[in-house]
């Protein structure tokens, strides 16, 4: 609600009148503009945070453009400039299931650079950029090095977790034309940090452009 207040002079007497006039902010739909902070966590609200989308580097992106874990965007739908969210993912409606198929023991040649064997950068726990047989970008965790073979994991880092975001509704506001086109071209939108950016293979985006975001 607005208020306009206007004033008429007559002789000896000062009116005065207010008009109110109904505003109703602007809700997060399709093809809106959501700019959101928050924080992601492991499980539920005590669980472990792994990952913040702040005030300096919130999560932008265009609402209904595939961007986003479809249940995340869900959680959002008809929010307004400053509401808090409070929004549960099982995993199965964030990053899947493990997918035992996508843990691989891969012959150690193929990591050889100019014939030599890096082992500061194949080493346990190191996430390496890959690519498959038919040119797709993949990024493994390795789980073990052994004399012949390096055994990787290609599942999502989040695969698995149930995922706990708390967070508040910074802006919402029409798209651009060019922020249109960038969506729905392979953008992730502004500052894509983290674990909600859609997909397990999202280039640059979900838990691995955060964690998501969302990214």
């Amino acid at each position: 609600m607005k208020s306009v207040r206007s004033t008429e002079n007559t002789p000896g007497k000062k009116m005065v009148y207010i008009a109110w006039i109904n505003k109703k902010r602007m809700e997060v739909a399709k093809n809106k503009m959501v700019t959101v902070t928050y924080d992601l966590m492991i499980d539920d609200h005590e669980g472990e945070m792994i990952e913040q989308a702040t005030a300096e580097r919130p999560l932008k992106f265009l609402y209904g453009a595939g961007m986003m874990l479809p249940k995340f965007e869900e959680g959002l739908s008809g929010l307004t400039t400053g509401d808090g969210f409070e929004i549960k993912l099982n995993h199965l409606d964030a990053y899947g299931a493990v997918n035992e198929d996508a843990i691989v023991d891969l012959p150690k040649d193929i990591f050889l650079v100019n014939g030599s064997f890096d082992p500061d950068f194949v080493k346990v726990g190191n996430s390496i950029p890959m690519m498959s047989g038919d040119g797709q970008r993949l990024n493994g965790i390795v789980l073990e090095v052994n004399d012949a073979s390096v055994r990787m994991d290609f599942n999502h880092p989040l695969a698995g977790e149930d995922l706990f975001f708390r967070g508040q509704v910074v802006e919402v506001r029409e798209a651009t034309d060019q922020e249109v086109v960038e969506a729905f071209s392979g953008g992730c939108g502004g500052g894509c940090s983290s674990g909600c950016c859609g997909g397990d293979d999202s280039d640059g985006c979900g838990s691995g452009c955060g964690s998501g975001c969302g990214c």
